[in-house]
């Protein structure tokens, strides 16, 4: 592992058909290794983004089954690149599904993996509703796992409206916090770049925020704009709100070390007392 390592983001516009985006994915890991990357991100639901459950529900299957899942097992060794999966649809038995991060190293073996935590239940106007509980299960643990480019926590989408997932993802000491999304625009456009600044920046640690975008085939359109953000709340990368594709960054260990350096927030942390305590 050295100081600097080139990582690949990949923001994707999935469709219905997940051996349709496994070959997409599969394609970009490709490019990403022959170009020097050490590791891909994908973003949330990769394997396929379709809001009519009892369509999906045809095409999601178990961990043990899953076909994007095996495919990109098999890309990662054949190409010698580790493969951050922001998550995919899969199912738990009796009608339950997990919305589920993969990361698998570069024998294509899985290293981690992390159920969202936090279940998008929410009402934004104008009838977009949505209740991702009807259909999946909220995780319950955090995952952490250490890549090439540096120890990985794994959290998804909605996960980075709630702080105490971060201050603990910073207390174990990340170098850098996955966000994969598929952001809805309305949110997008008002609190996605603010809070993936803020999420790194409480951490000192990189963010790295895979993102949908476009119009995708269930009728849906998501806000795109795939983040790289350096623990100081710069942005490195902004693959924008059109298009699908990779873009590049590079994880700088000294760069993560000189921010903890001259503001230790982390060192400097304390726990709060609850309210009913005084």
């Amino acid at each position: 592992m050295s100081d600097a390592d080139k990582i690949a983001v990949l923001q994707m516009r999935s469709g219905l058909d997940p051996r349709v985006n496994a070959a997409f994915m599969a394609d970009a890991a490709r490019e990403a290794a022959q170009n020097g990357a050490t590791m891909m991100f994908t973003p949330e639901m990769s394997g396929m983004v379709d809001r009519d459950r009892g369509r999906a529900a045809e095409s999601i299957r178990s961990e043990e089954d899953d076909q994007v899942l095996e495919r990109l097992r098999e890309t990662a060794r054949e190409n010698a690149i580790w493969i951050a999966i922001g998550s995919l649809a899969i199912d738990k038995g009796e009608g339950r599904w997990a919305n589920r991060a993969f990361v698998i190293d570069d024998r294509g073996e899985i290293t981690a993996r992390y159920d969202k935590l936090h279940m998008f239940d929410v009402e934004l106007g104008d009838g977009d509703d949505w209740r991702e509980s009807n259909a999946y299960d909220a995780g319950n643990a955090i995952a952490v796992v250490d890549t090439p480019v540096g120890r990985l926590g794994l959290t998804i989408c909605y996960d980075i409206r709630f702080p105490a997932l971060y201050d603990a993802l910073g207390r174990a000491r990340c170098d850098i916090i996955a966000i994969p999304a598929a952001f809805t625009v309305p949110t997008g456009k008002a609190h996605w770049h603010v809070m993936q600044r803020a999420r790194a920046i409480e951490a000192s640690a990189y963010v790295v925020a895979a993102a949908q975008s476009g119009d995708h085939e269930d009728g849906r359109r998501t806000y795109g704009h795939s983040l790289v953000v350096d623990p100081w709340g710069e942005v490195v990368l902004d693959l924008g709100d059109t298009g699908s594709g990779l873009g590049y960054a590079v994880i700088d260990r000294n760069k993560i070390e000189e921010v903890r350096g001259r503001l230790p927030s982390l060192a400097n942390r304390r726990v709060v007392p609850d309210l009913e305590s005084r």
